[in-house]
């Protein structure tokens, strides 16, 4: 379980870029955090990772406080996927980049080799090891990122903006997989998205505005809430903008038949 305790973030000594959140995320939740940009939903995830600290407050994984003593050791628990995967490529192709984790986590050659075997595989890039970064797609170098952090067995994954790059096509693949992830391999993940139809299918939403949390719930809920997104720059996904639409509509908003049809599209998943 993750905690966040009435934690505050600074960049400098006037403007705060986390303003007093309280959050939790159960074990095996997949949570989206959606606001507009600027709204602190980056800064949330590196404060995460331990890549920025705290000004005041406190995040626990599994009751341990995550400080300079025990990022080492939480660090292992947890693996991020950034907005644009060229930031977190560190390999001179796919074998070596998985592998460079690994190393890290002193894990013995043989068990590596298997470890990198199988997870390539999961992740369909299992003919593509001698490839080099520059010859990959957006979406296969997030792939090869999620690989690492499955080879590792991290028990949290945060995706930050993870699909934002990539075509439809890529994009449904790494929204594939995510689900895989959480449904099958009960890994806890956190997804920041401003695609309100990739956070219509996780486990909850959260809203950010300025810093802060404006809005927590199912995202049946939180979409109902028209006034929330809208003051935090989201639109509805489309499913939902036509159901909004023909509600308003004085001919159509009685046709029970197209409004439970749009709505049903909206929730299947």
């Amino acid at each position: 379980m993750i905690e966040l305790k009435d934690l505050y973030f600074s960049y400098n000594s006037r403007d705060e870029a986390i303003r007093g959140i309280d959050l939790t995320v159960q074990d095996n939740e997949w949570i989206s955090i959606i606001g507009h940009n600027g709204c602190g939903k980056s800064t949330l995830a590196k404060l995460l990772v331990g890549l920025l600290e705290p000004t005041s407050g406190e995040i626990l994984y599994d009751g341990v406080k995550l400080d300079s003593n025990t990022t080492p050791t939480i660090r292992k628990k947890v693996g991020i996927v950034f907005q644009n995967p060229n930031n977190q490529f560190v390999g001179f192709n796919v074998k070596y980049d998985i592998a460079f984790g690994l190393e890290n986590h002193n894990v013995e050659r043989q068990k590596m080799i298997e470890l990198i075997d199988t997870y390539t595989k999961k992740v369909s890039m299992n003919e593509f090891l001698d490839r080099e970064p520059q010859t990959l797609s957006g979406g296969e170098k997030q792939r090869v990122a999620i690989a690492g952090i499955l080879a590792l067995d991290c028990d949290y994954i945060i995706l930050d903006e993870a699909t934002s790059m990539l075509d439809p096509e890529g994009s449904d693949d790494i929204i594939n997989l995510i689900r895989e992830l959480h449904n099958n391999h009960n890994k806890t993940i956190i997804s920041i998205t401003h695609d309100l139809d990739f956070a219509s299918l996780s486990d909850r939403v959260v809203v950010m505005k300025e810093g802060k949390i404006i809005k927590d719930g199912k995202p049946v809920d939180v979409f109902k809430d028209e006034v929330t997104l809208h003051s935090s720059s989201l639109d509805l996904p489309v499913s939902l903008q036509a159901y909004s639409l023909v509600s308003a509509d004085d001919e159509l908003k009685n046709n029970k038949e197209l409004k439970d049809a749009l709505w049903e599209y909206y929730l299947k998943k």
